[in-house]
């Protein structure tokens, strides 16, 4: 696959070659497991709390506030139940925002089957929750509010700041996805007013299947694994210690060139609408045009379906998507453009590519290039 041009970061991202270096000795010399008391134990252990307080430090978070899962979705899922469980007395409804990952979505339809009520807030025509939605849903049985930090799909931030301020005064609890947002944008937890962050290793080119939690000091939450005692006794199993370490190295390497990164990734927006403007199509890029993360970008090609362009965008070797990688291999609408009630034409004709450390500005280019030879093809033949 090496001569395909890979715009899909947002799905996934390759691992980094100083991750996999960090990661090769805890896969082979460093086995031991980091609760068990000899040397072998103890070793892996110094690792783990070395890599968390590396992730720590990285979020500006006390390294204790940091809970290691299996997945973004994990952390998700440990949050939204977790929190709701610990707190099922004192009330039981929730609210979340109708365009989260289905991580959030789906945790919080079995909050449902359990009893719980859920308010599910619409977003406007650019993917923004509003605030004068959450405070007029805000109940005095109100638990627990998740609203991700940044939309996987269109890349639309979220007022996470003004929602949180709003949920501190009101005493309710405030979980935010950050998967997506993570490594893109600034994250210091000390400076948000949030309770619960979700994150993921392998968005950052780090591994997969390794995530985290960040809980806050006196948040409470119910386990929703059961076993052993790792992580204080709030989620059993035992640690993918070379998982956490790739994590932790996966975080240097994004500091260290996320400024870079970034700027990078805003050029090659810029050359993309460059390209097709001079090649007078017709596009619409979908989402917030400032409040955006840099790495995604969601366009419509009006008169283009979505699989189509999908497919003709393979065949030239360009990988992009549409949308969350979740729902992918069904044709249903994704839920976070019918949550923003754009056209129908709008919709059912969005891309979405999402940058990351292999791409260029010049690759950003030629796919912009192939884009407009399939769309003016396309377009003349219908």
């Amino acid at each position: 696959m090496s001569d395909m041009m890979y715009f899909d970061h947002a799905a996934t991202t390759p691992v980094h070659p100083r991750v996999l270096e960090a990661m090769t000795p805890y896969l082979t010399q460093v086995f031991g497991n980091p609760s068990s008391v000899h040397g072998f134990g103890r070793e892996a252990r110094k690792a783990l709390e070395q890599a968390r307080d590396q992730i720590a430090a990285f979020m500006d978070a006390d390294p204790q506030s940091l809970i290691f899962t299996g997945s973004g979705t994990e952390a998700d899922n440990l949050a939204i139940i977790g929190g709701a469980m610990a707190q099922r007395e004192r009330g039981r409804h929730i609210i979340t925002s109708q365009i989260e990952h289905h991580a959030v979505l789906h945790a919080c339809e079995y909050l449902e089957q359990e009893g719980f009520e859920v308010t599910y807030l619409p977003v406007d025509e650019t993917g923004s929750v509003r605030l004068a939605d959450l405070k007029e849903a805000v109940r005095p049985d109100t638990v627990l509010v998740s609203i991700m930090y940044g939309n996987n799909e269109v890349g639309t931030i979220q007022p996470i700041e003004e929602i949180g301020t709003f949920l501190r005064e009101k005493g309710i609890l405030f979980h935010t996805d950050a998967v997506q947002a993570f490594g893109v944008l600034p994250i210091r937890v000390r400076q948000l007013p949030v309770d619960m962050l979700s994150v993921s290793a392998h968005k950052i080119n780090g591994p997969k299947g390794v995530g985290a939690l960040y809980l806050a000091k006196k948040v409470p939450i119910e386990p929703i694994l059961h076993g052993g005692s790792q992580e204080r006794k709030r989620r059993a199993g035992t640690e993918n210690l070379a998982g956490i370490v790739g994590f932790a190295e996966a975080t240097k390497v994004t500091e260290e060139e996320m400024d870079d990164r970034v700027s990078k990734y805003k050029r090659m927006k810029e050359e993309m609408q460059a390209v097709w403007k001079e090649a007078g199509i017709a596009y619409q890029v979908n989402g917030h045009p400032e409040m955006v993360m840099p790495h995604v970008f969601n366009v419509s090609f009006v008169g283009v379906h979505t699989e189509t362009m999908l497919m003709n965008l393979d065949l030239v070797h360009i990988a992009a998507s549409s949308g969350s990688a979740c729902t992918s291999g069904s044709l249903e609408l994704s839920h976070v453009l019918k949550a923003m009630h754009l056209e129908d034409s709008v919709s059912h004709s969005a891309i979405r590519f999402s940058f990351g450390i292999t791409n260029t500005v010049d690759e950003a280019r030629r796919a912009a290039e192939a884009v407009a030879k399939i769309v003016q093809r396309l377009v003349k033949r219908a």
